[in-house]
C-alpha cells in the first residue's frame, strides 16, 4: 500500500497530515462509464445492451436507469442485472404503450470481487426507445363490427340479386322443350346453399 499525507507551510512553520495512513489503489477505483448503450424494443420487450472493455466483463455489475422521456431522473426506476452480462431487457409490462421512454447504465466493480473494490462510475449516454403499439381490444371489437355491418346489407344485396335471376330463369324455362338443357335456375339451390357456407365462413373469421 501507499501513505498519502499533505504538507503545508502555516505561520512559517511546514506541517504534514496524514490523510491516508495505508493507502490501497485498487480498492479506491472509478471506472468510466459503459459506452455504445442501445436499445430495441417490441410489443413484448425492450431489450438494452452496452459496451465495456473486454477484459472487466466478468468483474463487472451494473445499474440501469429508465423513466419517460419527459420526466426527471429524480423519479426514474432503477433494474440491476442478474449477471455480468452486459444487457438487460424490460417486460413490456412495465411500460405504457406509446409511450417514449430514456434510459442509461453505470457500473463497478462488482461485490463479490474481492482483489478490487470501486465507486459507482458516472452514467452513461442515453438510448431512446418506445414500446411497440399494440392494438386496443375496443378497437378490435369496433373494426370487427364495422366489417359485419359492412358484410350483412352485401349478403342481402347477393341473395335477392340471385333471387330475381331465379324468378326470370324460371318463366323462360316454362318455354323449354323436354329434349333441351335444364335452366339455369335449376342450379339455384346449390348456388344459395354455397352462398350462405360462403356468409357462415366469413362472420366466423370476423368473429
Amino acid at each position: 500500500g501507499y501513505r498519502v499525507s499533505l504538507q503545508g507551510n502555516f505561520c512559517g512553520r511546514n506541517h504534514t497530515y496524514i490523510i491516508f495512513p495505508e493507502y490501497n489503489p485498487r480498492n479506491h477505483i472509478k471506472l468510466d462509464p459503459p459506452l455504445n448503450i442501445q436499445s430495441n424494443a417490441t410489443d413484448s420487450k425492450c431489450q438494452i445492451w452496452w459496451s465495456v472493455p473486454w477484459y472487466l466483463v466478468e468483474i463487472l455489475q451494473y445499474e440501469l436507469q429508465y423513466k419517460e422521456y419527459s420526466m426527471s431522473w429524480e423519479i426514474a426506476l432503477n433494474k440491476t442485472p442478474s449477471s455480468s452480462v452486459p444487457q438487460i431487457e424490460i417486460e413490456a409490462a412495465e411500460l405504457r404503450s406509446g409511450i417514449v421512454y430514456i434510459a442509461r447504465v453505470r457500473c463497478k466493480v462488482s461485490e463479490n470481487e474481492d482483489s478490487y473494490h470501486s465507486q459507482w462510475s458516472e452514467w452513461s449516454q442515453t438510448t431512446v426507445f418506445q414500446r411497440a403499439g399494440v392494438p386496443k381490444l375496443s378497437e378490435k371489437i369496433l373494426n370487427s363490427r364495422t366489417m359485419q355491418l359492412l358484410f350483412i346489407p352485401l349478403s342481402f344485396g347477393t341473395l335477392l340479386y340471385l333471387f330475381w335471376n331465379c324468378k326470370l330463369s324460371s318463366r323462360y324455362c316454362c318455354f323449354l322443350t323436354s329434349g333441351q338443357k335444364a335452366s339455369p335456375a335449376l342450379t339455384f339451390p346449390h348456388q344459395l346453399l354455397s352462398f350462405i357456407h360462403c356468409i357462415i365462413h366469413t362472420m366466423g373469421i370476423l368473429r
